[in-house]
């Protein structure tokens, strides 16, 4: 849920600052872009330097930099920001924020910011108890910050109680959470094919075709930035797969078909991406065959229909197919939307250039099974993705 992240961590003047580096070092590791403000009373506790060693950032702690006159932006560090956290937050900063004092940088970024915002408080247990504390937090609250709950414990007084900084990844885990319960398919799992498959021939040939598995990939990709849990059942290809995407890789298309019924019952979200083989060999040769004669027979049987078999045992899943044509495009896409029950089928044509395999763009129509018709222009195959997951989400909202 970090990944590529923008977040500002303040730090205010606390014994508990110390933990600040590791939720930095935690966030970065998570792929996040770190940027760090201290105040001024912070800078008594840790140095701007540890800071920016492990956030590979510069740190901020004032307007400007007396040196050189540099201005450091608030209004822009607060824009650049995709989610704020404050740790630790004093009772003085809070304080601050509660009631719109703005004397320090940290304090007018925080007013300046339209963007999610995460206070995890360190105080002494009389401090956090005071009523005018639990009046604040009641503020920031209402003002729509998350309050990450300080635990209970030893205190730098010698007191035992609530005031201690959660620890470090408590904070990186409640941020996860909150960020994954925003998702649209937040809760939901979803199933994606793509890719070939391949039928064996004998040990060294097969037969297969041209698909990349880049739209099926892309599309899995997209669901999992949704909030979905993703299993990727992908035939051969030289795609890495998508980071958090379960990836369960298979050859032919009986154990594409085996996969995907097993996995089925438990998804929520159901889109056959694969260009699956509709026939195979009825008996592999053991060996490979020898060159021997001009011509070669090489007797053929159907493959298990996939789609259709998941369409007549569905129940409240979202069913998704695909249709690559070559003539009767609409025609043919809407029997098979008909013929296998799904909730609608992206249709593209060869005939469209730039749509198709190996290609990184797609040309596709979106028919429904009330049989309404969305026709995108030329995009690139996440662009497409997008399309086609934003319709997944319309389905959800609308049930």
């Amino acid at each position: 849920m970090l990944k590529d992240k923008n977040i500002i961590l303040g730090v205010c003047g606390s014994i508990a600052s110390y933990k600040s580096a590791e939720i930095v070092r935690l966030l970065v590791k998570a792929g996040a872009n770190v940027k760090v403000i201290l105040t001024d009373g912070a800078k008594a506790f840790i140095t701007p330097l540890t800071f920016s060693t492990l956030s590979k950032n510069p740190v901020y702690s004032t307007y400007a930099n007396a040196d050189t006159g540099v201005w450091n932006n608030h209004v822009e560090l607060a824009l650049w920001a995709d989610l704020i956290v404050i740790a630790p937050a004093t009772a003085n900063t809070i304080a601050k924020f509660a009631n719109g004092l703005c004397d320090n940088l940290l304090s007018a970024v925080y007013l300046s910011a339209k963007c999610p915002i995460y206070v995890a408080p360190a105080m002494d247990l009389d401090m956090w108890k005071h009523l005018s504390t639990k009046n604040n937090i009641v503020k920031l609250r209402h003002y729509g910050n998350e309050i990450i709950s300080p635990a209970k414990g030893e205190l730098a007084s010698g007191l035992y109680g609530e005031g201690r900084l959660a620890e470090p990844e408590e904070i990186v885990n409640f941020i996860n959470q909150k960020l994954s319960e925003t998702k649209p398919l937040a809760g939901q799992k979803a199933l994606v094919s793509a890719g070939p498959t391949y039928e064996a021939i004998d040990p060294v040939r097969f037969i297969g075709n041209h698909s990349s598995g880049k739209m099926g990939y892309a599309i899995a990709a997209k669901l999992k930035e949704l909030g979905a849990t993703v299993t990727l059942i992908s035939g051969p290809t030289a795609l890495d797969a998508p980071k958090g995407v379960n990836r369960i890789s298979v050859t032919s298309a009986a154990e594409m078909f085996e996969n995907c019924q097993k996995h089925f019952s438990d998804s929520q979200i159901c889109v056959m991406a694969a260009a699956v083989a509709d026939y195979t060999v009825e008996e592999v040769a053991p060996f490979k065959i020898k060159k021997k004669d001009s011509s070669l027979t090489i007797p053929l049987k159907k493959t298990p229909d996939i789609l259709a078999t998941l369409g007549a045992v569905k129940t409240v899943q979202i069913l998704v197919g695909f249709a690559l044509e070559t003539d009767h495009e609409e025609a043919n896409a809407t029997e098979k939307l008909k013929k296998k029950n799904l909730d609608f089928i992206v249709l593209n044509s060869l005939n469209d250039a730039g749509a198709g395999f190996q290609n990184n763009t797609n040309k596709i129509t979106i028919i429904d099974k009330t049989l309404e018709k969305t026709v995108f222009p030329l995009k690139s195959k996440d662009e497409v993705a997008t399309d086609i997951c934003e319709k997944i989400v319309s389905i959800f909202a609308d049930k």
